[in-house]
């Protein structure tokens, strides 16, 4: 039975696991504790099932550990997840990763040496409208695919986020944060294994350094150019949190894909513009946990999670050094 443990609960998007635990199918996995530096939140994801909080991350990896959940801080996450290998534990992590390009590096290391990977929590690729649209692409339907434009907006709700989260030291920025999902979306629809990376940003918000509501970042590959774009705009009396929307230029057809809207749309050179049916789609933990249980590596594994967070934190750090282009090669294996 796989041991798994929280370390940092600081994001609601542990949530995608702790939910998933609570499912009565299960019961496969003994969850061992919780972390996190506000002890009362450890107390209270802790509480829903019985099990001990802790202080320290190390205090709950010495219990031994088989999944550690990364949930926290996002500044605090590179230095967790290279604790949780370096205990022996496989990593399953919210997004992002990390905040800086040397500690992904670490965790490159660190995952190599413990024999363990790295499971990004990715939750796009489980849309019902991310496989509708996939399944046509591999089709050869829109023949190649050149062109990946997306739009990931977000509402702020500035009273609801903690103060860490405007400190751009424990936050990172607004690519690394929320560019890593259109970024692995456009590799997952077009792979490709180099590139180049060019981003920019919006001035801080109300004065407050480092934190920037816009941002946009290219990536060209040698066969698709990739623009994707990310906000804390999407106005208040919207009735989304954000109206994620993504188009694919293909030789023989497009796709438009509407996430907020649960659509898909597909006109090619041989059928006129169609809506999609959309398959059962995937909960942001179920395959993972599923790979777990099973002794196997998730969908999203070392590869894919350090090529989509390297992408991200090129994209900020392009932004941070005024649009500066960075050249990019995925890891082989």
């Amino acid at each position: 039975m796989p041991r798994i443990a929280i370390i940092g609960a600081a994001h609601p998007h542990v949530d995608y696991v702790l939910d998933e635990l609570a499912r009565d199918d299960r019961s496969a996995f003994e969850l061992v504790g919780v972390q996190d530096a506000d002890r009362a939140m450890a107390e209270h994801h802790a509480a829903r099932f019985g099990v001990p909080a802790f202080d320290s991350a190390a205090q709950l990896l010495a219990r031994g550990v088989d999944v550690a959940v990364i949930a926290g801080v996002y500044g605090d996450r590179g230095d967790d997840v290279v604790a949780a290998l370096q205990a022996g534990a496989h990593v399953l992590a919210d997004k992002p990763l990390c905040t800086s390009l040397e500690e992904l590096d670490r965790i490159e290391d660190a995952a190599a040496e413990a024999g363990r990977t790295v499971n990004l929590l990715l939750e796009k690729r489980g849309y019902p409208e991310t496989l509708a649209a996939l399944a046509v692409v591999r089709s050869g339907e829109l023949g190649d695919i050149v062109g990946v434009t997306s739009s990931g907006p977000h509402k702020l709700n500035r009273d609801l986020r903690p103060s860490w989260f405007f400190d751009r030291a424990r936050y990172g920025g607004i690519l690394s944060d929320l560019a890593v999902h259109d970024l692995d979306a456009a590799l997952l629809f077009a792979p490709a294994s180099e590139g180049t990376v060019r981003a920019a940003t919006s001035a801080p918000l109300d004065g407050e350094e480092g934190f920037a509501r816009y941002g946009a970042v290219t990536l060209t590959t040698p066969t698709t150019v990739v623009a994707t774009e990310v906000s804390w705009l999407t106005p208040q009396a919207s009735d989304v949190h954000g109206d994620y929307r993504l188009r694919l230029v293909g030789t023989r057809g497009t796709a438009e894909v509407f996430w907020a809207r649960g659509r898909v749309e597909v006109t090619t050179d041989d059928r006129p513009l169609r809506a999609l049916d959309l398959p059962p789609g995937v909960r942001p933990a179920e395959e993972a946990l599923d790979a777990f249980a099973a002794g196997r590596t998730p969908g999203v594994g070392t590869r894919d999670s350090v090529a989509a967070t390297r992408l991200s934190l090129l994209a900020q750090a392009s932004a941070d050094q005024g649009g500066t282009a960075f050249d990019w090669s995925r890891a082989a294996g």
